[in-house]
């Protein structure tokens, strides 16, 4: 027994040693910062409270909500909560187009396909996608083949779906045959969020809580990851990516946001600070151009961090946002609106 103790921690200082030339190696690579490159620029002012401020608040539904996801003409939304509903609002009249209910409770996921907003998906602690067509949700596809809860899904068109799922995999499915096309398996725990390029939807990025960022090719599943970003040290809650297609944003329970750059294989930019044991962020989002990312916060704040500074501090805080725990939230594809979705049953939207 003593052998196979002196053995582990050997192979503990191993690792460490190994991470820390890692790390040498990647800080050598980081010779400026995005506020160095930025200081002799004047960027356009970035319009906060009071110019951004509530618009519209979407009441309707009687449990927590947990997820939500724009339709492609940005001004459809989907949410779902944890009163068993999915519901499908029209975010400028603040109607509801569409009201299902679901055969679980508790749901964790939803997205609205891009190109005509038809359909819609959804899942959560059932282990299973259900996708519902909005001119007939009574003949619901449900794809079953994750071993744990559903967490995430996006659609790469009206025929495919991703989704990530708590037994730490990826499945792409065939959304009329109901079966899945292929397995995306690294992660080593539960994928926690998945954000498809908006430039290439061959290109997807997952996150999880073994602390990394995995960037996939949907072409060969069975390469595994092209890419693999580390930096967090906790549980990453959220993902989201830039217009550009090549950098995205992580919001994790550590507190912080990062911004990491595929070209340059590297973080490029931090905000917040590392907080242990504290509630951290729960989504995030950019705006349309890139320049500000938004993070959901589990105090009921909304914070929006300027890209081309190197605060750590947010440049403005929608404070008390919600009532309670900002659950999920996102930018509208025109990049007009911002919605926020809460605990507290409503949804509301900022602009």
């Amino acid at each position: 027994m003593a052998d196979i103790n002196s053995r582990i921690e050997a192979a503990k200082a191993e690792l460490a040693s190994l991470k820390e030339q890692v790390d040498k190696a990647m800080n050598v690579k980081k010779d400026q910062t995005m506020g160095s490159v930025t200081k002799n620029m004047t960027p356009p002012h970035i319009r906060g409270p009071p110019a951004t401020k509530l618009r519209r608040t979407l009441k309707g539904h009687f449990g927590k909500v947990t997820a939500m996801h724009w339709a492609g003409d940005s001004q459809a939304l989907a949410s779902a909560s944890q009163d068993g509903k999915l519901l499908v609002w029209n975010a400028v009249s603040t109607n509801k187009l569409k009201a299902i209910s679901l055969k679980s409770t508790y749901v964790m996921a939803v997205a609205m396909e891009q190109s005509k907003g038809n359909m819609v998906a959804c899942g959560g602690l059932d282990n299973l996608c259900t996708v519902y067509n909005l001119t007939n949700p009574d003949n619901a596809i449900e794809m079953a083949s994750h071993d744990g809860y559903l967490s995430s899904c996006r659609f790469l068109s009206e025929s495919k779906i991703l989704t990530g799922s708590g037994d730490a995999t990826v499945i792409l499915w065939d959304i009329q045959a109901g079966q899945p096309l292929s397995n995306f398996v690294e992660h080593t725990n539960d994928v926690m969020s998945l954000a498809i390029s908006p430039k290439d939807p061959n290109t997807f990025c997952t996150v999880s809580v073994d602390k990394t960022c995995k960037i996939w090719d949907v072409r060969n599943p069975n390469a595994g990851a092209m890419q693999t970003f580390i930096g967090h040290e906790a549980d990453i809650n959220g993902v989201d990516f830039m217009s550009d297609g090549v950098t995205f944003g992580t919001g994790s329970e550590d507190g912080t946001a990062r911004v990491f750059d595929l070209r340059a294989h590297n973080q490029v930019c931090k905000f917040g600070k590392v907080s242990d044991g504290a509630e951290g962020l729960t989504s995030i989002s950019f705006s349309r151009s890139g320049r500000i990312l938004f993070g959901g916060h589990a105090d009921s704040n909304v914070l929006a961090w300027d890209v081309l500074s190197d605060k750590a501090s947010p440049t403005f805080t929608l404070n008390q946002a919600h009532e309670q725990h900002v659950s999920c939230l996102g930018v509208n594809p025109k990049g007009d609106a911002l919605c926020t979705g809460s605990w507290d049953t409503t949804l509301k939207i900022w602009a």
